[in-house]
């Protein structure tokens, strides 16, 4: 089969699709893409159904030569992009004839970019899924966790657009905005003292250098977490309090139990803004009642997936 041959594949570009789902009382995290609304936006612009495959570029500085004529969508990051020397908008799909390649630079805004093909990448499912998740050893091209390497070939069909698309400006977001992140507080919150719940909320953080598709990790005034006995499972999301006061937000490819107190969770729509934040963003966060976290991402859900 034809595709996409990798020329330069980046830092850390990852097949990812809808996540590995059903598998966490195995100990397999689902993974899937960090960013779900630029991934979403991407296969809707080519018309591919909620969870198709594609490319979650991070940071940039890759190169693909078009081994047949398809149709891709790029959204997420701020990064320029060209077809042979010719620039590209960002959130639009486009065409790429065989023999052209597609070059991303670094990004200059948000950290990770999607890069979907119409019909999607092809790649044999692991457990259900083809989404790459290094540290467990599963999906990708080769089923093992491998990232995208110069040399690989993405596989993909043709396709033909009558014309371009574009997201509309107002459904874009803004990478550069330092974000007021919305937090639906549960879990152990009671156990925590009242003044350390309102100090999580009332000290700007930092996001730390640490943090990767396992957890985002916060800097800023340590708390002081209830003790905890026992573990259970955890969800994406989950806001644990370690020993060292400083929380983590368990993120894509996090870990399936965990021992350490739970603050709340993460609104799931600002999760996803969160995955586009460099390191030291100073982070603010924000109390959100969870029938109105379900209610925007039932919106949300009915959007992208009908």
């Amino acid at each position: 089969m034809s595709g996409l041959r990798v020329l330069r594949s980046g830092p850390l570009s990852l097949l990812q699709d809808g996540g590995r789902r059903g598998w966490q009382h195995l100990g397999v995290s689902p993974g899937g893409p960090l960013d779900g609304q630029a991934a979403a936006w991407a296969n809707r612009l080519l018309g591919n159904p909620w969870g198709t495959p594609l490319l979650e570029v991070a940071l940039g500085d890759v190169e693909l030569r078009a081994e047949v004529d398809t149709w891709l969508a790029l959204t997420g990051a701020e990064l320029p992009a060209s077809i042979d020397g010719q620039p590209l908008p960002g959130w639009a799909r486009f065409a790429l004839r065989a023999g052209q390649c597609l070059r991303l630079g670094f990004a200059r805004s948000g950290q990770r970019a999607y890069l979907a093909v119409a019909g999607g990448f092809r790649a044999a499912p692991v457990l259900g899924s083809v989404s790459t998740q290094v540290r467990e050893g599963l999906g990708g091209l080769d089923g093992q966790g491998g990232k995208l390497v110069a040399g690989d070939l993405l596989p993909c069909a043709a396709a033909h657009f009558a014309r371009a698309a574009s997201v509309p400006w107002r459904y874009r977001p803004d990478y550069r905005a330092a974000p007021l992140l919305r937090v639906i507080v549960g879990g152990d919150a009671p156990a925590f003292a009242e003044e350390q719940r309102q100090a999580f909320f009332a000290q700007p953080w930092r996001l730390s250098a640490q943090s990767d598709r396992m957890g985002a990790r916060l800097q800023g005034e340590p708390l002081r977490a209830p003790p905890r006995q026992w573990s259970l499972g955890v969800g994406r999301g989950a806001i644990q309090v370690p020993p060292d006061g400083q929380p983590i937000i368990l993120q894509a490819d996090h870990q399936t139990m965990g021992g350490y107190p739970l603050l709340g969770w993460l609104h799931p729509l600002d999760l996803w803004r969160l995955a586009q934040c460099p390191a030291q963003q100073a982070l603010r966060f924000t109390p959100v009642g969870i029938g109105e976290a379900q209610a925007q991402l039932r919106q949300f859900y009915r959007f992208f997936r009908g």
